[in-house]
């Protein structure tokens, strides 16, 4: 496939080929549903990944073999190959055993049978059989597609055309490769399925907006309606760039969704994150599968608005340590259940509809009055619209925490003395940021907008400077700036009776500098008007000459 560097993707990042990959699948897609599709051609580009990785350590492995000062010299070379059908050799390395039948190349050579569905089934079935982390998450649907007889040989071969190996760092590049891959193609169809795909699938740039604002490092991250695990992908690169390890964090999900559970737990083992996502698909509110959880972050994009979650079933319910949420919206809930899951010291960002910013029905008004008295707000977001894939209601970051004392992000060492990328805090308690995004994103496409990278650290900037105010080491305190971000007092938010709508503090944006006289602006705008009605005049003149030359009455 031909590189496209100058594209850009619906997330704000650069298109390679898997943007031409996935306009080249969705053509094989025919009649079926986006929903159903999706599973089709993700689950193929898993079993490709898994494949090549097998291959690719195989080929390590036949070197290895022939290594006479290695650890795995096997002198006799007729031993070569019966070695490399030990299981026991790929494990070690953290590589999926793949069986015979269920190798890549067998099922490409089968591709054209016309029960090529079976046997992708079957081949599922033996990987999930030789690998436990995969049990019961593999979607064996294929023998059961509705797809155009000859169109699942034929996206066997398109997506026969990735190659998740190659020499160097080719196990990192791979699983590089095929992030990118799989969150294009999840953005793509939570796109094509609107409001249903928007259900498991939060754009990147959001999701990179919640990790830079709370800096995941360390301890437990957590997602009470994971989607498809974009919050934890997101937390993994923020460690890596910043020169953590992966590790050095542990993955909690739940996810109501059967098909999204076997989803994000196949977008997490595809980057070898070990991953507690509950026992089973389960509802959140009724069968919490963490309920002695504490969690350092919680990252979440809870469904808006859902008034169908069964809260008259809950209403002694201990999270509802503010108050009992209303039976017609969860949206309190959400943020009780995730306050009841912080640590002590914990912090939370949560995407929520502008509502719960505001509403007064139904009690909301005040339970959030009861969460800012309580100080567990830290800092409030307006989004602009047109961000999601699934709904037009605008929405709003909350940001909480359980201490504000600036215990959270002093600077700590790690075991081996390398500097965690923790950051220095201040006492902030009594204290809200407001900031309001509004304006920043830019339309990447003509009814989806994103943020890009300055959008991002603009807002990130922002929150760690106030949490910080020079503290941090960089000689940067915060400061309000008009229109876009502002420190409130709590006592403040009371006088406007504890609406958190960011709109209402931030004030308006400064106005640029002028320093012409009203007089002299004035005078010379007059006389630019008068040089462009003269110049409309002549104008006039010169088209009723012509159209009088040509005979027409003017």
């Amino acid at each position: 496939m031909a590189q496209n560097d100058t594209a850009r993707n619906g997330n704000g990042g650069k298109l390679g080929f898997e943007a031409d990959l996935f306009k080249a699948a969705d053509k094989l897609r025919g009649n079926m549903e986006p929903s159903d599709y999706k599973h089709v051609a993700l689950g193929l580009i898993f079993l490709k990944y898994i494949s090549d990785a097998f291959d690719e350590r195989r080929t390590q492995l036949l070197t290895a073999f022939a290594d006479v000062d290695g650890d795995l010299y096997l002198p006799d070379a007729a031993d070569h190959g019966q070695a490399l059908e030990e299981r026991d050799y790929y494990t070690m390395a953290n590589v999926f055993w793949v069986p015979a039948s269920a190798r890549w190349e067998t099922l490409r050579a089968q591709a054209k049978q016309a029960d090529i569905g079976v046997r992708i089934d079957a081949a599922l079935e033996a990987i999930e059989a030789d690998n436990p982390p995969l049990k019961g998450i593999l979607d064996k649907r294929f023998g059961r597609t509705q797809l155009e007889p000859g169109r699942l040989g034929e996206l066997v071969d398109l997506v026969s055309t990735i190659g998740f190996a190659g020499d160097g760092q080719a196990g990192h590049r791979a699983k590089d490769l095929l992030g990118e891959v799989y969150e294009y193609f999840l953005g793509q169809f939570a796109s094509a399925e609107g409001k249903k795909g928007g259900q498991f699938y939060t754009p990147a740039s959001v999701v990179k907006v919640l990790v830079e604002v709370l800096a995941p490092h360390q301890g437990r991250v957590y997602d009470p309606c994971c989607g498809s695990g974009g919050m934890f992908v997101q937390s993994e690169k923020f460690i890596e760039v910043h020169g953590g390890r992966a590790d050095d964090i542990s993955i909690y999900g739940q996810e109501a969704n059967p098909t999204t559970w076997r989803l994000v737990a196949m977008n997490l083992a595809i980057r070898g994150f070990a991953a507690d996502l509950g026992r089973e698909p389960a509802d959140t509110f009724h069968r919490d599968q963490h309920p002695d959880l504490r969690a350092d972050y919680v990252l979440a994009n809870p469904p808006f608005n859902i008034s169908d979650w069964g809260g008259e079933r809950l209403l002694e319910d201990r999270r509802w340590a503010f108050g009992t949420p209303p039976a017609g919206n969860a949206n309190f809930a959400w943020l009780q259940h995730i306050l009841h899951h912080l640590s002590p010291r914990g912090h939370a960002g949560v995407v929520l509809a502008n509502g719960s910013m505001s509403s007064n029905q139904s009690g909301e008004g005040d339970i959030r009055r009861a969460m800012v008295e309580a100080d567990v707000v830290d800092v409030m977001v307006a989004l602009p619209p047109q961000l999601f894939f699934n709904t037009q209601i605008p929405a709003c970051l909350w940001f909480l925490a359980k201490d504000k004392s600036g215990s959270l992000f002093r600077p700590r060492e790690r075991a081996g003395g390398e500097g965690s990328p923790r950051r220095a805090s201040r006492d902030r308690r009594g204290e809200v940021l407001f900031i309001d995004a509004r304006k920043l994103g830019r339309m990447a496409t003509r009814v989806n907008r994103v943020f890009d990278d300055e959008d991002v650290a603009r807002i990130a900037t922002a929150v760690h400077r106030w949490r910080a105010d020079g503290e941090d080491g960089t000689d940067q305190p915060y400061a309000d700036l008009p229109g876009f971000c502002r420190a409130v007092k709590l006592a403040e938010i009371a006088e406007h009776g504890h609406v958190l709508t960011p709109g209402r503090y931030v004030g308006a944006e400064a106005a640029e500098d002028d320093d012409e006289a009203f007089n002299e602006k004035m005078e010379r705008l007059t006389a630019q008007l008068a040089e462009q009605m003269a110049k409309g005049a002549a104008l006039d003149a010169v088209i009723r000459e012509k159209l009088g030359g040509m005979g027409y009455s003017v």
